[in-house]
Order: structure tokens, then C-alpha cells, then sequence
């Protein structure tokens, strides 16, 4: 039997200032192109990002509004 405890699903959404945006962008870039792990913390969650996720830019449109999503992937060690 796994001594890991099985990870929940969840689905979080947090608004940050402008400030605060840039500096974890301004982190997140530092450690993708040193090809090093980034850590953050959402919503009292630690999540740690392994240097071999995958990154894409997703775009929508509808009617009434555009969003772009910077996402950011990878496989759990299970």
C-alpha cells in the first residue's frame, strides 16, 4: 500500500493585483529558462513545478470577452 496521500481534485481561481502578477510571472520566467522547479502557493495549496512541464498559451472568444490562460502541465509521481 502507497504511503503518498491520494491528491484531491480541485479547480481554484485567485485574482491577484497587477503587482503582484508580475512578480510571480517575473519568478516563473526566471526558473523556466534556468530549468529549475517553481514553487507557489494558491489558495494555502503548495505546488511545486517540475522544470519538465509542459507550457502552452490558450485562447477563447466568445461574443462578450477574450481570455488567454497561461497553462502549465505535467504528470504526478503516483
Amino acid at each position: 500500500m502507497s504511503t503518498r496521500t491520494k491528491k484531491r481534485k480541485i479547480d481554484i481561481e485567485k485574482n491577484y493585483s497587477v503587482k503582484q502578477f508580475a512578480q510571480k510571472l517575473r519568478r516563473l520566467a526566471d526558473s523556466i529558462e534556468n530549468g529549475k522547479r517553481f514553487r507557489i502557493q494558491v489558495a494555502g495549496e503548495r505546488i511545486t513545478i517540475p522544470p519538465t512541464a509542459i507550457i502552452n498559451i490558450e485562447h477563447e472568444r466568445s461574443s462578450s470577452e477574450e481570455e488567454i490562460e497561461f497553462q502549465i502541465k505535467w504528470q504526478l509521481d503516483l
